[in-house]
């Protein structure tokens, strides 16, 4: 499944968000949400799920220009 044919509601685990997405990866997404620098989350009870159309908001205010901006 490709990022572009899921809804934006879907929610994901955290492998499935790096199965599908190719990034952020599942290890990242577990210390980033101990940060709190990650992408936003959704605790549901034990779990935690990513909606979709958080996940491609907070990939999108990661873009830049040259690899000398600070972001």
């Amino acid at each position: 499944m490709q990022p572009h044919d899921l809804s934006p509601e879907r929610l994901l685990k955290r492998h499935e968000v790096e199965d599908i997405f190719g990034y952020p990866t599942k290890r990242f997404l577990e210390v980033a949400a101990m940060r709190g620098d990650g992408p936003p989350m959704l605790k549901i009870g034990r779990s935690v799920r990513y909606r979709v159309s958080d996940l491609r908001a907070w990939i999108d205010s990661h873009r830049v220009t040259s690899t000398s901006d600070a972001g």
